[in-house]
């Protein structure tokens, strides 16, 4: 372990809570000390003390071409030249969105704000706003940022901490949540025949990402679409994290099926603090000036963000790049597969464009948040101690996605390889 991660962490928890500004840094579920970052390259990441590790985070997901892409550090740099925020409109911000609308014919209408937390907050209020109704129903396992409302059996940091839902959030906030197992249609079709008339939107990761990567079922997406379709409810994906990874036009044109309503962040800030909020015309325009729902941000479509999402976007929709990235991802989990039958570990992969889970199950399918939470956590640990100290960074959860980058390459495919032969070796 670092010796300066060490040191630094012990002082950030005398002034930061918990030492750490987000909770899955923490390393709780899997002990120890977080490392601390200097620098990335590319593919690469260089801690405090100048060790290097192949990065899967990748900030998790937003980084699709890298740290420190010469295209995005240009475009950073020139914006701020010019001034860092206005509070007015600049062309970046059309720039962007016709670039996103471009990508995911879903979006006609984009509303630009500052994180995915604050895209599914908004798709919430217009949902209500929009269709009078007051229920959502999202799934078991899936999250949408620390919204209270959505805040119910959730994902990521919740599940690391064994939080199955959080103080501070009162039941008559919740009430209107209801919840139902991912990738079971069936209990969706119960929840519509009770609650039908009263729901305002179904909320939904086509691609999980927060239970470890779980995709849906093509036919549990197109059941969704057709019950708000019978049932005048809108369909939301929370593209978050799947937005242009699950392949360059997201999960949606991954699958074929349109939303209503699409969540964004992460890839479209290309490292800077973003979100967007996106979808039919008729519905977006609900949005205030425009419509009644009341919804606003000081720093909403800045400037620095507008133009390294921009940057990032144009690189990645360049031909080949993201279907090199794919299929560099497929080398990586048939790699580790290999290894992990060789040294008799049972291992389950999944993978989902640029994305990809990694399960210790000798089960034949994870599809549910039942299903990883089955899988075996104590191993996990070990291979996150063992592939760090090799010098592969993973996400400090077992509930957490990995990412590939257009930068990933042979050198970076046979470290990692390498390092996971050793390990899995040891477990």
């Amino acid at each position: 372990m670092s010796n300066q991660s060490e040191r630094l962490f012990a002082e950030a928890q005398q002034h930061l809570v918990g030492g750490v500004n987000s909770a899955v840094r923490a390393f709780r579920s899997v002990g120890g000390t977080p490392v601390f970052m200097r620098r990335g390259s590319g593919a690469w990441i260089e801690d405090v003390d100048g060790k290097q590790y192949v990065d899967y985070v990748l900030s998790y997901g937003p980084l699709a071409i890298g740290h420190a892409h010469p295209k995005v550090v240009s475009a950073i740099a020139e914006t701020a030249a010019s001034g860092t925020s206005f509070g007015a409109p600049t062309e970046l911000e059309t720039e962007l969105a016709l670039r996103v609308k471009s990508l995911m014919p879903a979006i006609e209408r984009i509303r630009m704000v500052n994180s995915g937390t604050e895209a599914c907050m908004s798709a919430v209020r217009l949902a209500r706003g929009y269709t009078g109704r007051d229920r959502i129903l999202k799934f078991r396992g899936n999250y949408h940022g620390h919204v209270d409302a959505l805040l119910v059996e959730a994902g990521s940091g919740v599940l690391t901490l064994g939080i199955p839902g959080s103080p501070g959030v009162p039941a008559s906030v919740t009430e209107t949540t209801l919840t139902a197992p991912f990738n079971d249609i069936e209990g969706v079709k119960a929840l519509f025949a009770e609650y039908g008339d009263s729901i305002a939107a179904v909320l939904v990761e086509p691609v999980a990402g927060n239970m470890n990567c779980v995709p849906a079922r093509p036919d549990f997406l197109a059941g969704l679409r057709a019950l708000c379709d019978e049932s005048g409810a809108l369909l939301v994906f929370d593209e978050v994290m799947s937005g242009f990874r699950a392949a360059l036009g997201g999960a949606q044109a991954h699958y074929g099926i349109h939303p209503d309503l699409t969540c964004l962040g992460k890839v479209i800030g290309g490292g800077l603090p973003v979100g967007a909020l996106g979808g039919r015309a008729e519905v977006m325009e609900y949005l205030a000036p425009s419509g009644p729902v009341y919804q606003a941000g000081t720093l909403s479509g800045n400037p620095l963000a507008m133009a390294s999402g921009l940057a990032t976007l144009n690189e990645l929709a360049k031909p080949d790049v993201h279907a090199n990235a794919e299929a560099w991802t497929a080398r990586l989990l048939a790699g580790m597969q290999e290894r992990a039958r060789a040294a008799g570990v049972p291992l389950l992969t999944h993978q989902v464009g640029t994305m990809f889970g990694v399960f210790f199950t000798d089960a034949e399918r994870v599809e549910r948040f039942e299903d990883v939470a089955e899988c075996d956590a104590e191993r996990f640990v070990r291979f996150f101690h063992g592939m760090l100290e090799a010098g592969v960074y993973l996400a400090p959860s077992a509930f957490e996605a990995g990412f590939v980058s257009t930068a990933h390459d042979d050198v970076a495919l046979s470290h990692t390889l390498d390092a996971a032969e050793r390990v899995f070796a040891d477990l």
